[in-house]
């Protein structure tokens, strides 16, 4: 480790930043082939369909004598996949039909708030005051952002699919944060794909969703490109790439930082949603944006406030006597602790 690395991890933000605009990306790759006549479902299964193949090897050798993991780990690998893959990417696809892949990134990245309140539903212990309030800014962000107030609303159904990717988005970090299982990082994403793969592979077969491709150009940032040329930079770039240098910066960073580190990737959206697609945002858009990355990283930092001050009071508490102190045998049979 450089001595850049002990004072400020810059290799791993950096792969963090590559990792978050890698994945951006995918949203305008989705969207120049279903301009040029692909579905959704196509769009979906083809990336993530390739992706598995291309991490299968990988995985396959990640996992080698570790297969009794895998049966054990049966649970979150298929939430993962079916939920935080197959879900997350076909309502994100379908989103990005009736609204840009910006703002539908933005309403996806809803999913930690969802999953706060998920958490408060079943435990019935409430947030902290903080993560109440992060939640209620990202609320009022997504107001802005789906232009209600306006009276330029952006189309509920596109709305409507992109909470759905936010579920999924949920799915991801609640599957991603079990970890007793064993099972590292690259080898836990390439199951989640092969399970996903499999997903819409089988759901596509009875039409639903629609599965129609095209050899039509796709255009991005103005210039006609092979499909086959978008595939690739969607399977490569935006999932195989993108998941790799997220596990790598996850080595680097923590979970934590590079948690915070991946909402960049609502920024990248909007940045190449500009730049590719000359879509730009109204104001309205970009004040929902910051409110969202905002409230997003409110809840974040407020969990994290919670869980010390948690490690904090359990420091705290008083230990028995007895828990310390071993047992000697009195005369009568009885035992006493020690002094």
């Amino acid at each position: 480790m450089t001595s850049t690395d002990r004072g400020f991890p810059l290799h791993g933000f950096l792969l963090a930043i590559g990792s978050a605009a890698s994945f951006a990306l995918s949203g305008t790759f989705a969207s120049a082939l279903m301009s040029a006549g692909w579905s959704p479902g196509a769009a979906a299964t083809v990336r993530i369909s390739l992706a598995a193949l291309v991490l299968a090897v990988p995985t396959v050798v990640a996992l080698r004598g570790q297969w009794s993991r895998v049966r054990r780990a049966g649970a979150p690998i298929l939430l993962f996949g079916l939920l935080a893959v197959a879900g997350c990417q076909l309502a994100f696809f379908l989103a990005v039909e009736f609204i840009p892949p910006s703002l539908a990134l933005l309403i996806e990245f809803m999913g930690p708030v969802l999953l706060m309140l998920w958490t408060w539903a079943r435990s019935r212990v409430a947030p902290s005051a903080l993560t109440l309030l992060g939640a209620s800014i990202a609320v009022v962000g997504l107001v802005a952002v789906s232009g209600v107030v306006t009276g330029e609303a952006l189309d509920p159904i596109g709305v409507l699919f992109a909470l759905g990717a936010a579920v999924g988005n949920a799915a991801y970090y609640a599957a991603g944060a079990s970890s007793d299982h064993g099972i590292p990082p690259l080898p836990f994403v390439g199951l989640g794909l092969a399970v996903g793969a499999a997903t819409l592979l089988v759901t596509s077969a009875f039409g639903t969703p629609r599965f129609a491709m095209t050899d039509a150009p796709a255009v991005i940032a103005g210039a006609p490109l092979s499909p086959v040329i978008v595939v690739a930079g969607l399977v490569l770039v935006s999932t195989v790439l993108a998941y790799v240098l997220g596990v790598a910066a996850s080595r680097r960073l923590g979970a934590i930082v590079s948690s915070f580190t991946g909402y960049s990737e609502a920024l990248f959206g909007i940045l190449w949603t500009i730049v590719l697609l000359a879509i730009v945002p109204s104001g309205w858009e970009w004040l929902g944006a910051a409110l969202i990355v905002t409230g997003v990283v409110t809840v974040k930092v407020g969990e994290l406030a919670g869980e010390r001050r948690g490690a904090a009071a359990a420091s705290r508490a008083p230990i028995a006597e007895a828990d310390i102190l071993p047992d000697v045998e009195l005369g009568d049979g009885a035992r006493r602790p020690t002094e």
